[in-house]
């Protein structure tokens, strides 16, 4: 997506002069270039980037994993990681992060240009599912019949309010269990 807006937090000037060049060249906007977490969480406030481009390792009281879970629970922006010699216990924290990529340290256009790209794309497919989703489920909350969804198992997986008020449970209370559980039908014979 050329034209996004890129914010980069990278702690080397001399990696991330190359970087901007090389973002720059690919037609993306800077936002800005910062050097620590919380430096990066006070310019996706300002600027709202489309995308983080961030390294893991930085120098200060956040690292780069915990700047990135700030950013994504508190703007919903895309971070791909910047990785170089990461150690393993950081690498675990990384990747329960859930970032949007990798790109390995040094920096190769190619694979760099790919991971954004993605990274964007894959951003903007799960803000039109959480769309839709949301849009469904007021549909289904709004409907004057009872609506339980299980799931191929028969797990509950959602409850409208009518079916709750039917059956006597809370959604979050009968969320994952066997339908029998939750709703049962007694047939008498005629």
């Amino acid at each position: 997506m050329a034209g996004a807006n890129i914010l980069l937090v990278e702690g080397e000037s001399d990696v991330a002069a190359y970087i901007v060049e090389l973002l720059g060249a690919l037609g993306y906007s800077i936002s800005a270039v910062v050097v620590s977490g919380e430096q990066a969480i006070q310019a996706v406030e300002e600027t709202r980037p489309d995308l983080v481009l961030l390294d893991i390792l930085l120098e200060g009281s956040m690292d780069g994993v915990e700047a990135s879970e700030h950013i994504r629970r508190r703007f919903n922006i895309p971070v791909v990681y910047l990785i170089d010699n990461a150690n393993a216990d950081l690498l675990r924290r990384a990747e329960i992060a859930e970032p949007f990529g990798y790109v390995l340290k040094p920096v190769e256009e190619r694979r760099l240009h790919l991971n954004i790209e993605i990274a964007l794309y894959r951003h903007g497919m799960e803000r039109k599912f959480k769309a839709r989703e949301q849009w469904l489920s007021t549909i289904l909350r709004s409907i004057v019949d009872a609506v339980i969804v299980t799931n191929r198992h028969g797990l509950i997986t959602f409850m409208n309010p009518v079916a709750e008020v039917l059956t006597g449970w809370q959604q979050q209370d009968a969320s994952g269990k066997r339908i029998g559980m939750v709703f049962n039908v007694d047939c008498e014979e005629w």
